[in-house]
């Protein structure tokens, strides 16, 4: 059977931890990638995910801000993670499935505001930890999977108007060449473009300050499932979770999905 794999960058994991417990029971994911959790990671709620047949195989976390985590209803076991940039700032951490594939789930630093290296520190951190994971995927060997919230609309179809977020943080051309450049460096396939081609718009974020969020729809796709080394996708198996948007309580991205016959 194939492994359905699904990330979402949650915005607390404490305090949406109804809204996972919902997710793991609607959409039963084989392995639910979290970031963005707010959370040390003894305070995860993991008795409430337990209940729903998922363990948390590893995580990494601070109170109220970054954190990732995997949760799991299959059998896999943690990897080492990698601290990106000289920091422990808990933006990675990995699982190997049991036919030797890495999962690794990524949160890269969202860049803050003005997209010039020299004047914002945030934005130089976001392009210097790209150019560490270019490098890393270089070397790689093997079947590996990479999820989660990068931080960058790489397409002129993954934003809402590619004219006017040009400039914009998470699809500046700096941005979205780096990007590039780490797909190439990994030989790695953007398994949900793969499976939902452009032309079509596609986003997975949405801005909280939007006073209607879905009629408006200026989205930006940010969250990503990559694959490499032989890993098989099913065909038209991707798919971006809309409806979670628009959940009570909701994080301001959707989930991801995916299937592999790993």
């Amino acid at each position: 059977m194939p492994l359905t794999i699904a990330t979402w960058n949650i915005n607390s994991v404490r305090l949406r931890a109804e809204l996972v417990e919902t997710l793991m029971a609607e959409e039963c994911p084989d392995l639910l990638c979290l970031q963005e959790t707010k959370s040390p990671v003894e305070k995860i709620p993991t008795e409430a995910f337990e209940a729903r047949g998922y363990r948390l195989v590893t995580a990494r976390g601070f109170k109220g801000y970054n954190g990732v985590a995997i949760f799991s209803r299959v059998g896999c076991d943690p990897v080492d993670h990698i601290d990106w940039c000289g920091r422990e700032d808990a933006r990675h951490c990995a699982v190997r499935l049991q036919d030797g594939t890495v999962l690794h789930n990524f949160y890269v630093p969202a860049g803050g505001d003005i997209p010039d290296r020299d004047k914002n520190e945030k934005f130089g951190h976001k392009l210097d930890f790209v150019a560490e994971m270019t490098d890393w995927s270089r070397e790689l060997d093997g079947q590996h999977i990479l999820v989660g919230d990068l931080n960058i609309a790489p397409l002129e179809t993954d934003v809402w108007s590619h004219k006017q977020l040009l400039k914009v943080v998470s699809h500046t051309p700096v941005e979205t060449d780096a990007m590039a450049a780490l797909m190439a460096a990994g030989a790695w396939t953007d398994v949900t473009r793969i499976d939902i081609p452009e032309p079509e718009k596609l986003y997975s974020w949405w801005s909280y300050r939007a006073r209607d969020w879905a009629a408006a729809d200026k989205g930006r796709r940010l969250d990503h499932i990559w694959y490499r080394g032989g890993v098989v996708h099913v065909e038209g198996s991707s798919r971006i979770g809309r409806n979670w948007r628009g959940h009570d309580k909701p994080s301001d991205h959707a989930p991801v999905f995916a299937q592999f016959d790993v």
